[in-house]
Parts: structure tokens; sequence; C-alpha cells
């Protein structure tokens, strides 16, 4: 393995309608060691497989259980010494919601978390997901303490007013309410970095633009797309920058470079 590792996390929002749109093409000039897919919303046999196996990839997948919707996938230049799917949880695993990839001395996880946008039901699953999450990070690292995380994906959940372009009439919109952007906050107090944020302090940087209002063009957006590292690894890091150039999907993908 070579002595600095570029992962990439992106949510592709349908991944065939990604390929048509020029993604392979763009995975190819962008030659991540290991891609994180979210939403893939396909699964073993319509998933592209040979395409990113013909550009050196190996490809996990974590599909939904359920026909076009959610799903993971870690696609890997590296092969992964182990895969580990879902979180143990029927509802989150039958929706292919994460996805661990270990390698040496580091686990990546691709996850997807759900959205509360269609009304409270999904909401309460959110809020009970994050939960769950923060379970399952403390038994990974009860179990696996010599493979820290890297957890990459589409968190839903905009942090802070300067992670929204709109914080104010948005203050009670999924996705910026008060309880998760708490939640958001005691995670990283668990022992992660916002590597974005690690390196640039900057506002206007988004990950998610609606496909109404020209919200892309006029950079009226989210950031919901996240990596986050594990505090041991807070000194190999050395660069995490957001892409928006790319245009496969409503999302672009996020870009984090480390040293091992």
């Amino acid at each position: 393995m070579s002595s600095k590792l570029r992962i990439i996390t992106y949510n592709v929002n349908g991944i065939r309608a990604a390929v048509r749109k020029g993604l392979a093409d763009w995975v190819q000039a962008a030659r991540p060691d290991v891609l994180c897919l979210q939403e893939i919303k396909a699964n073993h046999d319509t998933f592209p497989r040979a395409l990113f196996e013909s550009l050196g990839y190996r490809c996990y997948l974590y599909p939904a259980q359920k026909a076009g919707y959610s799903g993971v996938a870690i696609l890997s230049r590296l092969p992964a010494k182990q895969v580990v799917e879902g979180m143990q949880h029927p509802l989150y695993d039958a929706e292919g919601r994460v996805l661990r990839a270990f390698y040496e001395g580091i686990c990546v996880v691709s996850v997807y978390m759900p959205s509360g946008s269609s009304g409270d039901e999904r909401q309460a699953v959110k809020m009970q997901f994050l939960e769950d999450f923060n379970h399952f990070v403390e038994q990974h690292r009860q179990q696996y303490p010599e493979y820290p995380l890297v957890i990459c994906g589409d968190f839903n959940i905009c942090h802070q007013a300067i992670d929204i372009h709109n914080p104010v009439r948005n203050a009670n919109t999924s996705g910026f309410l008060p309880e998760e952007r708490a939640w958001m906050s005691d995670f990283l107090e668990r022992g992660f970095i916002d590597t974005f944020r690690h390196f640039n302090p900057e506002p206007h940087h988004y990950t998610w633009w609606s496909y109404r209002a020209r919200a892309r063009e006029k950079n009226l957006g989210w950031r919901i797309d996240y990596c986050m590292a594990d505090v041991q690894l807070k000194e190999q890091l050395q660069r995490a920058v957001i892409l928006p150039e790319a245009r496969h999907s409503d999302h672009c993908p996020v870009l984090l470079e480390l040293s091992l």
C-alpha cells in the first residue's frame, strides 16, 4: 500500500444514472484508492460491477432489499482484509445503510444515514438511528481497537449555520434541527474530526443542492456529506476538500487524503 490513502465519498443518487452522466470517466481521472458510495439504488445484479472492475476497483456492495432504494458500496483499488455488512439491526440492514472495509491500520465505513424529510415517522427512525450508530461505533472501538475509523457518507445533517445557505429559514427543517445538530456535536466529542472543517473554516462550501430553483448554480446548498476521522488519525490527515465540479448527482464528492 502506498504511503498516502485517497478516500472519496459520494452520494450518487442512483449509480446507473450517475454512470450515464459520466461517473466512470470521472472516477478514472480522480483515482481514489477507496470510493465510498451511497444511494447506489442497485443490487448485485444491476450494479455496473464490470465497468468499475475494468478501472481496477474491487466492488463491495451492501444493497437495500427494496429495489431502487438506498444501498451503499465501497469501491477499492486495495484488497480489503475484511468487509463487514450492516449494523446487526433488522431495519437499517434491510435498507443497506452501513458497510465497513478493513485495511492495514484503518477501517473505512460507507454510511447513508436516514433522512427525516418525509415526515414525523421517518424523523423518529432517523433519531433512533443516530443513537444506535453511536453504540455501533463504540462496539467497533471495543472489538477492533487497532482499526481506527474513517466514517464517510451522507449524514443528512448540517452541523452548524456555516454549513447551510439559509440557517434562519431552515431552523426547523429536518437536517438542521437542534437535536440533530446536538447529536453531531456529541458525535465529534466522542473522538471524531470533521476533516473538511479541520482544514477549511470558510463558509459557502456545500455538498448537496436541491434540483429546484437553480440552487446549484446559485450555490444555495447544504453540507451533509462528511469524511469523519477518529482523533487517533489526526496527525495523519493531509488534506480534505469538497469537489463541486463533479456533477453526476444532486450531491458532490468529498475527498480526504491521509498518510499511513
